[in-house]
């Protein structure tokens, strides 16, 4: 027995310096009708990394925002009202996905509504960035890419599971056996 582990380790795996081996959701362990249950509680990872960058456009809107701002406060005054107007937009605009990116890290089922839409915004402007022939097009590039793989992130069934989100006609909880109505046994 080495230094590092307990009397029980070789049953357990644990050692005196950690606990048991933290699992998520995509790593829990599986039993003998398949995966296990996710356990209550637990973020998968797909939601994890869908909150990060949702706050990744967040925080590049607010440092946009704060750009204009400083531009227009020390640039030319034929554009000032424009660039401290688009900077202060920029900056209220982030507050979208910052909130639903830690809505999400909650577990809120709220935050994917903002979140999908912020993604589904973000499409015709890096679409936009695209069209232009200036270094513009790198940030488009990856604008696209990050909206897509958080859009991709956000309707995965794992993420919506773990927000609690049913699907269109699973809005009860208890549905009757077929072919029984509701207050059929009632006389």
């Amino acid at each position: 027995m080495t230094s590092e582990q307990t009397p029980d380790a070789p049953r357990t795996g644990r050692t005196a310096r950690s606990g048991p081996p933290a699992q998520d959701s995509e790593t829990a362990p599986t039993g003998p009708t398949g995966p296990a249950a996710p356990v209550a509680g637990a973020r998968p990872r797909r939601l994890t990394y869908a909150a990060a960058l949702v706050a990744l456009e967040g925080l590049a809107l607010v440092v946009a925002g704060l750009w204009m701002l400083v531009l227009g406060v020390a640039g030319d005054s034929d554009d000032r009202q424009q660039a401290v107007t688009g900077g202060i937009t920029l900056v209220v605009l982030a507050l979208l996905p910052l909130l639903a990116a830690r809505g999400l890290l909650a577990l809120r089922s709220w935050s994917r509504g903002p979140a999908v839409i912020t993604q589904i915004l973000a499409l015709p402007v890096a679409y936009n960035l695209l069209q232009a022939d200036s270094v513009a097009i790198p940030a488009g590039i990856v604008l696209g890419v990050v909206a897509i793989a958080a859009l991709v992130l956000l309707i995965n069934r794992e993420t919506t599971r773990a927000l609690g989100i049913r699907g269109p006609g699973r809005a009860q909880d208890e549905e009757p056996p077929a072919g029984q109505q509701r207050g059929a046994g009632r006389k």
